[in-house]
């Protein structure tokens, strides 16, 4: 019996290698736990059929290199079962991004990052459910129904990547693939207890991820530690010709320092909606940094307060533009009109949720003739001052936390019906994907909460948000291990 619920990709290596298991022992346990919870959590839309063949092959390269007494070149994420967000291509398999619009889709070819897992030996367990088109902070916008949260069954994972936690958490997978546009890795992990990281714009390909906002989107991995994650992203980063925005992270890293200081924007933690759990639990993350030696510093950002505001004119404007090419003329979901144009109207509003058509609709606006100048340039505008005031506060500090989202998993249906509540949720978060910076959430504490009706009291995970300058998740992964004491 595999302790799936104690396993990380370090420990699932070493056992593959010293043949305590085999890969397909090791797919199957995942296949057996998906089929015991999966029917109440909801994390997959679906489960690959050649999961088990993908896993001999791995077996076979794992033997192969023992044989040839070359156990060290076994690769660490080879036999490793990993979900993929519904969003990324896999070739000859589905894919949709949770949208009725893309129902039938078949990936004609594989994402790079993707690809890069699989030459490696990674095994793909399947899609996971998300928001439509990475589009809200709940996985309550999928056109397939909601993805719940393991800790409580009656609240959400977050989102979009919702059903990519919920499979790391649930210990449905030993990993998992996201994206991340404004907060869609974090808020996820910070809701379902989990790590997730959100990289330095560019320093995983996207080529083959189905486009949200082309300026803030970026692949990161879901992991039940630091060093997980961290093994993920060294085997997906890197500069791709697909991909114009790709860029070379390792060059950053090469013999930089050690962090020692970390900043904290106290002014901008002062606003009212965060639950006093979570500024708790802040606070006694700020202890354990003083007690690990680190020196905390408060600091300013003068033009934060604004991000929001920025980020909700910016994403639908490049929301509106990416999703005109879901039209159901060459693909996907196809509604007939009266005419030509008319198919268009009747197979967009039907094929597209509630959200996706609200951001087009507002993407639309902010870019229209009489409207651009007044918002969306002046959103550009107050990115680039943040941009600045990210690179001065930089100057005198190694890493900037705060917590990763200002409340626990909300119950399901509570902010639906208030767009406003939840696009609130991102307040922390969608400042890292403005200025393009590495981000990551790792688990900091809970928050109990007491039983209904008799029940059992629940706990609620709280996530702490690490922020990095540009290119140096390495300050992301020391400060990550050292905090929750992961041995090297």
């Amino acid at each position: 019996m595999i302790d799936l619920k104690n396993l990380t990709i370090k420990k699932a290596h070493d056992a593959l290698v010293k043949g305590d298991f085999t890969a397909r022992d090791l797919a199957q346990a995942y296949l057996d736990a998906i089929k015991a919870k999966d029917g109440d959590i909801h994390a997959y839309l679906e489960v690959y059929d050649d999961v088990l063949a993908q896993a001999d092959e791995a077996d076979k390269k794992i033997a192969a290199a023992k044989k040839s007494g070359a156990s060290s070149s076994i690769h660490m994420l080879a036999g490793i079962p990993i979900a993929l967000k519904d969003n990324m291509l896999l070739e000859g398999k589905r894919a949709g991004s949770a949208s009725k619009i893309l129902e039938g889709y078949v990936a004609p070819y594989t994402a790079t990052a993707v690809h890069k897992l699989r030459e490696v030996g990674a095994v793909f367990l399947g899609r996971t459910n998300m928001d439509e088109f990475a589009m809200g902070g709940s996985t309550e916008n999928s056109a397939y129904g909601v993805t719940k949260n393991p800790y409580d069954l009656s609240r959400v994972s977050g989102g979009s990547s919702g059903g990519s936690a919920a499979a790391v958490a649930g210990d449905m997978a030993l990993a998992s693939l996201g994206s991340d546009t404004g907060g869609s890795i974090r808020q996820p992990a910070s809701h379902c207890g989990v790590i997730g990281l959100k990289p330095t714009y560019g320093s995983i390909s996207r080529h083959g991820l189905m486009a949200m906002g082309s300026s803030l989107d970026i692949i990161g991995p879901f992991g039940k530690t630091v060093t997980d994650a961290e093994i993920l992203f060294d085997a997906m980063k890197g500069v791709d010709r697909y991909d114009s925005t790709s860029i070379d992270v390792a060059s950053a890293q090469k013999g930089a320092k050690q962090p020692k200081v970390i900043g904290v924007p106290r002014d901008f933690l002062k606003g009212d909606g965060i639950d006093p759990a979570v500024m708790k639990t802040f606070e006694d993350a700020i202890t354990r940094f003083k007690s690990l030696g680190y020196e905390i510093r408060d600091i300013e950002l003068p033009n934060i307060e604004y991000s929001l505001a920025v980020y909700y004119v910016l994403m639908p404007a490049e929301v509106s533009t990416n999703l005109a090419r879901f039209d159901g003329v060459k693909y996907g979901f196809h509604k007939d009109g009266k005419d030509s144009i008319d198919d268009y109207f009747e197979t967009r509003g039907a094929g597209f949720g509630h959200e996706a058509r609200r951001r087009i609709m507002l993407g639309a606006y902010v870019l229209s003739s009489g409207y651009y100048d007044a918002y969306y340039n002046k959103a550009s505008t107050v990115r680039e001052l943040l941009k600045k005031d990210f690179a001065n506060a930089f100057a005198s500090v190694d890493a900037i936390i705060t917590p990763t989202s200002p409340s626990p998993a909300f119950k399901m249906g509570e902010k639906t019906a208030d767009p406003v509540a939840m696009y609130l949720e991102d307040i922390f978060t969608v400042t890292a994907n403005l200025v393009g910076v590495p981000a990551m959430s790792i688990p900091a504490g809970f928050k109990a909460i007491p039983g209904e009706g008799g029940a059992e009291a629940k706990k609620l995970p709280i996530g702490l948000q690490i922020i990095a300058d540009n290119r140096r998740e390495d300050v992301l992964f020391a400060l990550g291990k050292k905090f929750l004491g992961e041995v090297e």
